[in-house]
């Protein structure tokens, strides 16, 4: 059942560093190269290049928040947003718990 998941291609998830330059100052980004794959065709696709897309969504979390948190993490979530056709993900009440088992019952949500 979970051989969707626990078969991807380890060149997938392997870690990727790369610099970039925002306002002037050189920062190291370090995701998992699907993501790159991910942002590099939203760039493409707004018609930018990675750097000056990465520069937009930092300066506008900056607009918006003041800071940018864990920008690598918010990266993350822009993709799942591109690949969930632009729609943001909410978490629901369950989706989070501190602890995890192999043995827990799954949570069957009923439409």
């Amino acid at each position: 059942m979970c051989e969707i998941y626990s078969g991807a291609e380890p060149e997938l998830f392997e870690l990727k560093t790369r610099s970039i330059r925002i306002d002037g100052v050189v920062t190291s980004i370090r995701l998992e190269a699907v993501f790159w794959q991910l942002l590099e065709q939203i760039a493409a696709d707004a018609g930018l290049t990675l750097g000056t897309f990465i520069t937009r969504i930092y300066r506008e979390v900056l607009e918006r928040r003041g800071e940018t948190g864990n920008f690598t993490s918010l990266l993350r979530v822009a993709c799942t947003t591109h690949l969930n056709q632009g729609q943001r993900l909410t978490l629901t009440t369950s989706a989070y718990q501190d602890t995890i088992s192999d043995n827990q019952e799954p949570v069957r949500k009923v439409s």
